[in-house]
Order: structure tokens, then sequence, then C-alpha cells
């Protein structure tokens, strides 16, 4: 089949999910092509995937009716969702969900948004996470529905054995908003070298990402406290570099430290797991489909940051426990969310919605 995913810019999760299962589905036979609405730092991580960036609608809608897709995904994008729907495409469209950020804002968009997804929507699909499946089911019990884990390339992204740092690595992947919780990290990290002076904070993200209250309050922070030298930033790192890193976090004693309010799938969570990085986390939804507390990972109650401390401090000082997290979440990584299981539920997702008749 030919496939049409979209996103709004190639950056973060959805940038990840998207270059991940568009290769698995081209080597499993589908024709499949990119298109986001903005240019983005993500778009050279890409590789050997047709992809556009096109803003105007009616360069959407020459791309749509000239490429004649079987099927077009669209994630969040409601807007994107409507324009392809108005330009003539006839083809099935799925709308995707992932994430939204607090159970508030994904409430209040969904709701926003609701007569829209009912007029256009062919399809719904969303990860196996509670708070995005009770508010999907509960509002559109009419649509079909689908509902699987995202993929991870198990086969290229893994650990690697480098010289670790001479200091332990406390990591966090994300943007400066407040569903991501910066706050709460450097809370966790400031308190932690209390008891691991030498810690050093590495920060992952996109610096050009960012909610301007949020970065305001970060530049404040990084200007007056006097343990913001220990905090390195990483922005934009190509995604094939990121196993490295979080295999040297791993191998430094230290660990990656996700602080979000809410998960729809937790990427970065999931990566580190599959490199030996064990992690640390709020109990945030969609983290519980692979994180189990002193099995997979460690986590804490959001907001307990003397919680979260004595966690850590198990998690670093308690060798055997620490190992043996780092070898089970590898292999539940890699069994549980491999291209192989996505590609099988995707074509059944696939195979079921060649049946519905399209709202075209």
């Amino acid at each position: 089949m030919k496939l049409l995913l979209t996103f709004y810019n190639p950056s973060g999760g959805m940038e990840t999910l998207n270059r991940i299962r568009g290769k698995a589905l081209m080597e499993a036979g589908h024709e499949v092509h990119l298109l986001y609405t903005h240019d983005g730092n993500g778009f050279s991580n890409i590789r050997d995937i047709p992809t556009f960036v096109l803003k105007d609608p009616e360069a959407v809608k020459a791309l749509v009716l000239r490429e004649q897709y079987d099927a077009v995904v669209v994630c969040t994008d409601i807007f994107t969702l409507e324009r392809i729907r108005q330009s003539g495409y006839r083809g099935r469209l799925i709308y995707e969900v992932q994430g939204l950020g607090t159970l508030e804002t994904a409430t209040s968009t969904i709701t926003a948004f609701t007569a829209l997804i009912r007029q256009h929507a062919d399809g719904l699909l969303y990860p196996q996470t509670a708070h995005l499946q009770h508010l999907m089911r509960s509002r559109f019990p009419e649509i079909p529905q689908f509902c699987f884990d995202d993929p991870l390339d198990t086969e290229n992204f893994g650990y690697s054995d480098y010289p670790p740092p001479p200091y332990p690595v406390m990591g966090w992947v994300g943007r400066i908003e407040a569903n991501k919780n910066w706050r709460e990290f450097i809370a966790i990290g400031e308190r932690l070298m209390d008891f691991k002076p030498d810690l050093r904070m590495w920060m992952f993200g996109d610096a050009a990402l960012f909610e301007a209250p949020e970065q305001e309050a970060f530049q404040h922070w990084l200007a007056t406290s006097p343990r913001a030298s220990r905090v390195i930033r990483h922005s934009n790192i190509p995604h094939s570099q990121m196993a490295d890193y979080m295999s040297l976090i791993g191998d430094s004693g230290g660990f990656l430290c996700s602080t979000s309010i809410l998960e729809g799938f937790g990427y970065a969570v999931a990566e580190a797991m599959l490199c030996r990085c064990p992690v640390l986390s709020t109990d945030s939804d969609g983290i519980r489909r692979f994180l189990v507390h002193d099995v997979t990972g460690k986590l804490y109650s959001r907001g307990d940051v003397e919680g979260a401390v004595q966690q850590a401090l198990k998690l670093m000082d308690d060798r055997s426990l620490r190992e043996g997290i780092r070898s089970r979440a590898t292999r539940h990584i890699r069994s549980q969310f491999s291209r192989t299981v996505y590609v099988s539920n995707f074509q059944i997702m696939l195979h079921g919605m060649m049946g519905v008749t399209p709202k075209g």
C-alpha cells in the first residue's frame, strides 16, 4: 500500500516514531512518504524516506491528489486532517494521538476538535496508554479504533561500550515546557548533589522548541544558581548518537530521570532502557507499558523530591539491583517493542481500514 504519515515538525518523539515505522513499513513492502508542515532540526535524522515540508494548503492538496495514497495517518494536527479531506482525497484518513500533554490539555484539545474528528476521521490510532484509551473510546465509540504500542529500532539502536565519564550522570530528555517538568529534574539533581558531590546533569532536547515562560524561568536558574555549572545542555544530538550518550550515562553509574507530568508513550525512557541506562521516572501513564518498579526501572511520585532522591541513591548504590534492572529492561524492550511487532499491528489496522467506507 501507499501511505502518508504526517505531523507538524520533525522533532522529538514523533520524528523518531515516523522514521522508525516508515522504514519498517517500507521493508515490509509498503511505499511510505512523510509530510511535515514546518521544518525542524530533526530533519537531518531522516534517511531514504521521501519527505515533504509543505505549509501551504494548496501544496498539501496537490501532493495527496497526485500521489493517491491508500491511507493517510495524521498525528495531532486536526487542520491538516481537515485540509486533506477537503482536498478531494478519497482514501482512508486515520487520526492519530500520541500524547497531547497533561490530562487537562489532552481533554480540552479533544473536546475542541470532537466535531472535526467525527466529520473527517475514518479511523483512530493511539498507543496503549490508559488516559488516551479512555478519552478516545468514550468520545468516539462510532469510529473504528486501533490501539497498539509504538516501535523501537531494536536492531540498530542499543548499548555501546565506551570508557565512561569519571563522574555519575543524571540525564534528562525533553523540551523546556511545563509537562516535561524540568523544574523537578533540577530540584532532584540539586538535592542529589548533597550525596553525590561529583554528579553532573546532562539535558537533551531541541533548544529551539520551548514554552516562553518556562524558558525564561530556566534561563534565570542558569544565571543565578551556584550549581548551574553542573548542567550540560545537548541540543539536537543526531538520533544515531543518542544511544552512545545513553550508554555512557548507564556506565557512569548514573541514570535517566524522567519527570514528565504525563506521557503518551515516552520514547526517551524506552530508548534509555534499550541502552542499559537505568531509569527513574514519574508514574506518568504511558511509562507503565515498559517500566515496572524495581523490575525494569524505578518509579517515584511526582512532586516527592526527597522520595525521588532516595530511589536514585538505591539505583546508584545497590549494584545487584542496578544490574538486574539494566538487564531486564533491555530484554523487555527488545521482546515487546520491536519493529516486527509494530508492522504486524499496523498491517492489521490497514486491513481493517480497507473495509471502511471513506468519509470523503
